[in-house]
């Protein structure tokens, strides 16, 4: 049965999407079935894994508004061996649709129930925003995975998720949970930062993950090539960390058995 997480957070720019398509890469290199979904309507994921958005004949809007399922649609991103259930332009109008659906919120958890056992890890991309789409996502998962930058703006957004889990954990789903913060694009050198950092540890504990993504270019890089950043330059410090906390995230799933 499939470990289903969110990469999730509220402000944009802070490495959500480098995050699920490096991590995906990670996983599937170390013999993981991983599922990407993309629930973000600019399909940067979708891009990011080498799959043409334009060119798409299905994606997830048809599995969330009920004409298509999920196995129907997914493809391999054919770079890094993990599948990928793509999103386009399209995906902005599931919003409208949805309000009028039954069981608006639970669209994807319903779908997902139904490859649940063909992967060991889902991934959800979700948009940077509290939508139906973000909401279908957190519904969705057993856990968030809040990537962010060690930086005083990211602290207040980060209440603001932290609250909105409590509610879906309340109220849609029982089971969520926040499974880790990981620190992305980080400069050692920046004093903030590492006092950021160190007040993340402070606050938050062991939900902070030990692996730190560092600012690099070739990550930034990799989308423009169809790649995610681990096989675009396996060398690269950012490719490394990703594949570090691939390895982590083997292990956190690990401990929730």
């Amino acid at each position: 049965m499939a470990k289903i997480f969110c990469v999730a957070n509220q402000k944009g720019g802070v490495g959500k999407t480098t995050t699920a398509v490096n991590l995906a890469a990670g996983l599937a290199g170390q013999n993981q079935r991983v599922l990407l979904v993309d629930l973000d309507p600019q399909g940067n994921a979708t891009m990011g894994s080498g799959i043409e958005k334009s060119g798409l004949v299905a994606s997830v809007y048809q599995v969330l508004i009920g004409l298509a399922k999920v196995k129907d649609c997914a493809q391999r991103c054919q770079s890094s061996g993990f599948d990928v259930l793509p999103a386009n332009r399209e995906l902005a109008g599931a919003e409208i649709e949805l309000v009028d659906l039954e069981s608006r919120e639970l669209r994807l958890r319903e779908a997902l129930a139904a490859v649940a056992n063909d992967y060991d890890f889902i991934l959800i991309d979700c948009p940077p925003a509290l939508s139906l789409l973000t909401l279908n996502g957190l519904c969705a998962a057993n856990g968030v995975i809040v990537p962010m930058q060690c930086e005083y703006f990211a602290l207040e957004g980060l209440s603001d998720l932290v609250g909105t889990i409590k509610q879906v954990h309340a109220n849609l789903n029982p089971d969520l949970m926040i499974i880790g913060l990981l620190r992305v694009m980080f400069d050692p050198r920046m004093t903030l930062q590492q006092q950021v950092s160190e007040q993340l540890l402070e606050h938050f504990g062991d939900k902070v993950f030990n692996t730190i993504i560092p600012r690099n270019v070739r990550l930034a890089e990799a989308p423009s090539y169809g790649l995610p950043g681990v096989v675009f330059d396996k060398t690269s410090r950012g490719a490394k960390a990703y594949l570090e906390f691939g390895a982590e995230m083997i292990e956190r799933a690990k401990q929730m058995q």
